[in-house]
């Protein structure tokens, strides 16, 4: 005997909403980004930052060798 993957139903309905709006009259980033909190917008430019290195190099950042501090 199979036992079929039945999922509950859901009578939930997303209701698609959209804005028609001139491209002059359109909130900018940069006001968006101002209203953020500065440690949120520290950890989004961590974000971004690491994505970029991993597109760029391939792998995370980090010492080809290990290095030792000898205090002289």
């Amino acid at each position: 005997m199979q036992k079929e993957n039945v999922l509950p139903q859901n009578n939930r309905k997303v209701a698609m909403v959209a804005r028609k709006m001139r491209l002059s009259d359109q909130p900018t980033d940069f006001a968006y980004w101002q209203s953020r909190p500065y440690a949120e917008r520290l950890v989004a430019l961590e974000q971004i930052r690491r994505e970029y290195i991993s597109w760029k190099y391939g792998s995370d950042p980090g010492f080809q060798r290990v290095y030792t501090v000898v205090k002289r």
